[in-house]
């Protein structure tokens, strides 16, 4: 563990598969411990940040001294602290917004960052926050950290992804912030304008198309009905654009500031199939790209614009709600876990887990790996720190990390299985039960008899 010696040093917080930390890493971070209540969540992490301490706790029940204890650090300066907290409750008028035990994990973010003694922090959360009577919240959260020696960069703004080089609509709330005396951090410039917006100096952000028209189709290999990953050929993917060679790491650039991974490009993962009907097939097959298919209510990508932006859906403990999945605009099914990680910017090296279900929640739930890249480059600069290359290549974690259920899981980290369905008679958690029940409404959503 730790950190190499002319690396910043952060840490994640609510990491879930590691969005963040990707895009921190790739800015010339080391990451050097992760937070991550959910177990599945946890096991994807470690798979594809072996170096990271990852702790399988609430960031309630974390303490500063457990952080550095994990990490290895010691009593090194920590540079900067991120993540992004469930925010859920909005108190009655007269109470504090944070007051509401529903946000008691935003002011546990508040704690951490203040107890680790952390230079700067990032706190990244949904647009609505912005609006409304949602907008006390952040003035709430703004005086908290104002309280404890924190400036914060006003007005905050909300970022979207395809302005960073992300080939989707997806906006986010980032509020950075820097120890009082410190420089404050200005907000990145846009890299790119939407596909198909009025011409500028930005050049275009990536395509549906230039994102995903190289893959090979998962429909063409039966393999991966049971399992979600193949072995090609060079023949089963397709000229690759600008876009794709980063998501492919076909060249040194590729990795930007980040650990190169040792892996094979030749393995197709993360894109077991969906087992569409011949009539939600036919169905997709006839809508127009960039249109809403009328009874699921899918939207069919467009090849030359940019995706919608792409959900988590709910956990079990929530319902077990399975958000839709695009439609692909060239093939007559919804578009796999791999698909929907190369519109989030996440490169092909990065496993998420084998279950449509968990791994699309964990794209979903994730910041857009270039937008999180360009936040935290603009943090380096603030910093006066010239980002380095790393002197290392790390290997990827043990396969079976991403095989695991929640049950496995749970065992693994030696915590206890969190709540979620439950047989009445016998208390024990039927997570895989879910996940298939999850799968099959999201079919009958498809075939317009939900």
């Amino acid at each position: 563990m730790g950190s190499s010696s002319d690396r910043p040093i952060a840490i994640d917080l609510f990491a879930g598969a590691g969005g963040l930390s990707l895009g921190f890493e790739q800015a010339g971070f080391d990451v050097v411990a992760a937070i991550e209540v959910d177990p599945v969540h946890c096991a994807v992490h470690k798979f594809n940040f072996p170096d990271c301490a990852v702790i399988p706790k609430s960031v309630a029940d974390v303490s500063a001294g457990d952080v550095r204890l994990a990490s290895g650090i010691g009593n090194k300066n920590i540079d900067v602290v991120f993540g992004g907290a469930p925010c859920q409750g909005f108190s009655l008028i007269g109470q504090r917004v944070l007051d509401d035990p529903r946000n008691s994990l935003v002011l546990e973010f508040v704690r951490l960052v203040t107890e680790l003694n952390s230079s700067y922090f990032v706190f990244e959360n949904v647009k609505g926050l912005t609006v409304g009577k949602h907008r006390q919240f952040l003035y709430e959260l703004i005086t908290e950290f104002e309280k404890r020696g924190y400036a914060v960069r006003t007005p905050w703004k909300v970022l979207n992804a395809s302005h960073y080089g992300v080939p989707q609509n997806r906006e986010r709330l980032i509020l950075i912030g820097a120890k009082q005396g410190l420089p404050l951090p200005e907000y990145p410039c846009p890299h790119t304008r939407t596909a198909g917006s009025k011409k500028g100096a930005l050049p275009e952000s990536p395509t549906c198309y230039e994102a995903l028209n190289d893959l090979p189709n998962a429909d063409d290999f039966e393999i991966l009905k049971t399992q979600d990953w193949v072995k090609t050929s060079q023949k089963a993917w397709g000229k690759p654009s600008n876009y794709a060679r980063l998501m492919r790491c076909m060249d040194d650039d590729s990795w930007f500031f980040g650990y190169k991974r040792e892996w094979n490009p030749k393995i197709l993962t993360s894109s077991i199939q969906t087992n569409h009907s011949d009539i939600s097939r036919r169905r997709f097959l006839e809508t127009q790209p960039g249109e809403v298919e009328k009874i699921s209510r899918f939207l069919k990508l467009p090849p030359a614009g940019v995706s919608n932006t792409l959900r988590a859906g709910t956990d079990a403990a929530r319902g077990a709600f399975t958000s839709p999945r695009p439609i692909h605009y060239k093939y007559p099914r919804c578009i796999t876990v791999r698909e929907m990680a190369r519109l989030h910017g996440f490169p092909d090296w990065f496993r998420l887990h084998e279950t449509k279900w968990h791994g699309a929640r964990q794209v979903g739930n994730a910041v857009p790996v270039p937008l999180a890249r360009a936040v935290a480059t603009e943090l380096m600069q603030t910093m006066g720190i010239t980002p380095s290359h790393p002197s290392h290549t790390q290997k990827l974690g043990d396969d079976k990390l991403i095989l695991m259920d929640m049950s496995v899981a749970s065992k693994y980290w030696g915590v206890p299985v969190p709540i979620s369905q439950r047989d009445r008679k016998s208390g024990v958690t039927k997570r895989s039960q879910v996940e298939t029940e999850a799968e099959r409404i999201l079919e009958l959503v498809a075939n317009g008899k939900m």
